[in-house]
């Protein structure tokens, strides 16, 4: 979801800009992608130093996020601050993102850009416990924070909720159903059970735990919940 930054341009003083009778303040922010290098004597002003053009200066913005979450949590998190540890302009960072959302979710997939895949154990239990307690390690952590962030602010905004459930979601739905898939082939789960609805069961139910009452998600919660929700669900 990053945005398109601008090409190289002049930076524009601070001057006001008529539309439609309504003065707009346009910021002293250079438009270009690249963004200075700051040692601690250059600390005050972005522009000194020599300076980071494209993947190099995303890279940097996303380590300041996962930073940032790690430190301060999702609530904490702000573009100033983010732009703040990853000595960049603010203005770099909203050409590419239009709020602090869209930012953590760019910088999530960058840090994890492959789902977790489920065990092949050759017993579907045995795969559904790998698969969920590795959502709940990860969930556990600075990801999980950053998790709840977005969830929250995607109940007021469609659009993001639906990123999340494309980049998140969807994808770990489809993981426990290749496990129903394989477990049907073997004949430990019965045909009627390979839905998507039933697959979105356990990501579900653990999400549910994380959003209610946090971490750490113990682990016989997901014991019980494989041994007492979805094994008598999809059972033959």
């Amino acid at each position: 979801m990053a945005r398109q930054a601008d090409g190289d341009d002049d930076p524009d003083n601070v001057k006001s800009v008529g539309v439609k009778s309504v003065d707009v303040q346009v910021r002293d922010e250079p438009i270009d992608d690249d963004e200075p290098i700051e040692d601690d004597a250059a600390a005050a002003d972005h522009r000194r130093g020599p300076r980071r053009r494209g993947d190099a200066l995303t890279a940097a913005i996303f380590d300041a996020t996962l930073a940032e979450l790690a430190e301060v949590g999702y609530a904490e998190l702000t573009m100033e601050r983010v732009a703040g540890r990853a000595r960049a302009s603010k203005g770099s960072l909203y050409r590419r993102w239009s709020n602090r959302a869209e930012l953590v979710v760019d910088a999530m997939h960058h840090a994890r850009p492959h789902q977790i895949e489920p065990p092949d154990t050759g017993s579907v239990r045995e795969d559904l416990l790998g698969y969920l307690r590795a959502v709940a390690v990860l969930l556990n952590g600075a990801d999980g924070e950053a998790a709840r962030g977005l969830m929250v602010e995607s109940v007021r905004d469609p659009e993001l909720m639906a990123v999340v459930r494309i980049r998140f979601i969807d994808p770990g739905i489809a993981m426990v159903l290749d496990v129903l898939r394989r477990g049907a082939v073997r004949g430990e789960v019965r045909p009627t059970a390979l839905t998507h609805r039933i697959a979105s069961v356990g990501p579900g139910l653990i999400r549910q735990q994380y959003m209610v009452y946090g971490a750490p998600i113990p682990d016989d919660v997901v014991l019980e919940l494989v041994d007492h929700i979805l094994m008598p669900l999809i059972s033959t």
